[in-house]
């Protein structure tokens, strides 16, 4: 299970601390899942996540001031003994003494942000998503061609870095180089990115180290890329019979989502680099409903069926 503090939260959305008690470090949020304590403000508990973290926006704060000062401490005593992560405090609204105190009481941090509440739950669940998905790592090299993420992988010295550097070349971008974690954000999305610290260089037998943002300008990099194609580049087997025409897809499984793969033959006088320029475009235009195989196909039938027809 993976987690986050709730001090890198802090950070991330310039979130200010309202009670100070300097035990942000100590917190772990390992959901991307929040929660607005409607019910649970108003008395029913049952099927609480406490794993939670709690938001309240302008209608709880509403009710909460409709509210007695000691019905608010009795509602707030027996939410917040629950226990969670923290509360977050939307539209910088007012916090209620009686909040502060329970609060203080279970030592369950209150934060407060001036977005509004669905913007920042928004925000707040798409890094939580991202910050918390199941990942594995992979040695490859991921690129974006033409919007397009690529993963590139391959034996080791097959050319997958030699490759990626050629499409930096030719204005494309580079995510990663020998080693890509790959991030599992939602059931049909897969992102990847480099371990930090090897992000932006890249490894070219012979030569060395590169930094290709320092070589080319941040334009040649990027942090993150969804994978939308894997290429697996192998040494040219004479006896084996590569796929000419392409109408069958083949897929690669990756964390539980079959990703659209290609297998590509590496051998002297090939242009890698240019394949798999074609083959980002037409990827997308597969996914836009053109296939061009088919359409050959579709066309070869067609003339077969008019040829049979004229002999009749």
């Amino acid at each position: 299970m993976f987690s986050v503090t709730l001090k890198q939260l802090i950070d991330e959305f310039q979130l200010i601390d309202v009670t100070e008690m300097g035990n942000e470090e100590e917190i772990l949020i390992t959901t991307p899942e929040v929660n607005r304590p409607g019910l649970q403000l108003a008395g029913y508990l049952d099927y609480f996540g406490n794993d939670r973290i709690q938001i309240i926006g302008k209608v709880e704060t509403a009710y909460l001031a409709s509210l007695t000062a000691g019905e608010r401490y009795e509602r707030l005593d027996a939410f917040f003994s629950c226990g969670f992560p923290c509360m977050i405090v939307a539209r910088g609204l007012e916090i209620f003494p009686e909040m502060i105190e329970v609060a203080k009481k279970y030592r369950i941090p209150i934060l407060r942000t001036e977005d509004t509440t669905s913007r920042f739950m928004s925000a707040l669940i798409g890094h939580l998503n991202v910050a918390l998905a199941p990942r594995i790592t992979k040695h490859g090299v991921l690129v974006e061609v033409y919007g397009e993420g690529i993963l590139i992988l391959g034996k080791s010295g097959v050319g997958k870095s030699e490759t990626a550097l050629e499409l930096v070349k030719r204005g494309h971008r580079l995510v990663a180089d020998d080693l890509v974690e790959i991030r599992k954000v939602s059931n049909k999305t897969l992102v990847g990115a480099a371990p930090d610290v090897i992000r932006h260089f890249i490894e070219i037998r012979g030569v060395g180290i590169l930094d290709v943002k320092n070589l080319y300008g941040v334009g040649a990099v990027k942090v993150m890329e969804s994978i939308n194609l894997v290429i697996h580049l192998e040494y040219w087997n004479e006896n084996k019979d590569y796929d000419r025409l392409g109408l069958v897809d083949d897929y690669t499984d990756i964390l539980g989502i079959r990703v659209p793969s290609l297998v590509v033959p590496v051998r002297p006088g090939r242009n890698l680099a240019i394949i798999i320029e074609v083959a980002a475009m037409n990827n997308r235009q597969k996914k836009m409903g053109y296939n061009a195989a088919n359409e050959l196909k579709q066309r070869v039938m067609g003339d077969r069926a008019d040829n049979e027809g004229s002999r009749l």
